[in-house]
């Protein structure tokens, strides 16, 4: 693979159904050099994620960047995880699994950092699509390090609307509210958060268009197959084969911004109180607080500039 003209990334993932679709996307996207993969507890244990993260590698058929894990727990809350939303095993429990890759032995948190420190500043980015633990415990371990990321664009928050695992919380954030917390307040260059929202409304996927990614290509049939058990709650939720694309909108927004539609910086906090707001993050759109706003917000994609991605990064005819 020619990598003199890539922007390099890094992807920090929980790899479900919706991290499996993201990083099949960004694999397939010429741009871009995945170099590595670090692996997170949250949809699945912290194995797990890796397992499904080189099934995608598998089926992805491009290149194989190597993949570490990274965080098995939280910081100080026990794992809850989305066995209803992607399956016990993440990927739809279809009997998918890795064929021949493994997992790297070195820890993902060290070497996240360890690639930083040799690289240039602003050389790499990073894609988070899953609690940010790790991130989190790399800011602690060797902000220095993590201050040479270019931008951070994370799959968390509800954005400007309602949360998806409470009334105000969504599921990434919630997981690990202490971890996003030091994440958000960390003084990081460029932090961007994609929220829930962004991947609802015209941005869902909708029955034709899933039947066009699954008859589409291999690759197209993977992406949605896996995701079964998010189309059968869904069709419960919705009353017809819908799916709510979480992390692909996050990668979309990552790799391919000109299908960014609404994106503002503001002052916002983590709610990491023990109530009902726990996991929630305060977004200041009226500038209550006076305080410099700290990160951004993305609550809404160019719907038919994001499915065009999903389409071409997928190779669906």
């Amino acid at each position: 693979m020619n990598t003199t003209s890539k922007k390099k990334i890094i992807i920090d993932t929980d790899c479900g159904s919706d991290d499996a679709m993201a990083i099949a996307m960004a694999l397939n996207d010429p741009a871009y050099e995945i170099v590595l993969i670090t692996t997170v507890s949250g949809n699945v244990d912290v194995k797990q994620a890796a397992a499904n993260t080189l099934t995608t590698i598998e089926y992805a058929g491009t290149y194989e960047p190597p993949v570490y894990m990274g965080a098995e727990k939280m910081l100080l809350r026990e794992l809850v995880f989305a066995h209803e939303t992607h399956g016990n095993d993440g990927m739809g429990d279809i009997g998918l699994a890795p064929k021949r890759l493994k997992v790297q032995s070195e820890n993902g948190i060290l070497k996240m950092l360890d690639t930083l420190r040799e690289s240039e500043a602003g050389e790499i980015d990073i894609v988070a699509l899953g609690p940010l633990t790790n991130l989190a415990l790399a800011i602690r371990l060797d902000y220095e390090a993590m201050k040479k990321a270019g931008r951070i664009v994370i799959m968390g928050t509800a954005g400007l609307g309602a949360g998806n695992v409470s009334p105000v919380a969504e599921f990434n954030i919630w997981q690990d509210a202490e971890a996003a917390k030091i994440v958000t307040e960390s003084g990081l260059g460029e932090i961007i958060y994609v929220g829930w929202d962004a991947c609802l409304g015209d941005s869902m996927l909708n029955p034709q268009e899933i039947k066009k990614i699954r008859n589409g290509s291999e690759l197209g049939k993977f992406a949605i197959d896996c995701n079964k058990r998010l189309l059968i709650m869904n069709r419960e939720r919705f009353g017809d084969d819908y799916l709510d694309m979480a992390d692909p909108s996050a990668m979309a927004a990552a790799l391919y911004p000109e299908c960014i539609d609404k994106c503002e910086k503001y002052y916002c906090e983590v709610d990491v109180t023990n109530g009902p707001s726990y996991g929630a993050v305060l977004v200041d759109v009226n500038h209550f607080s006076g305080k410099e706003p700290n990160v951004y917000i993305c609550s809404k994609l160019h719907a038919d500039k994001y499915k065009d991605y999903i389409y071409r990064t997928l190779k669906i005819q």
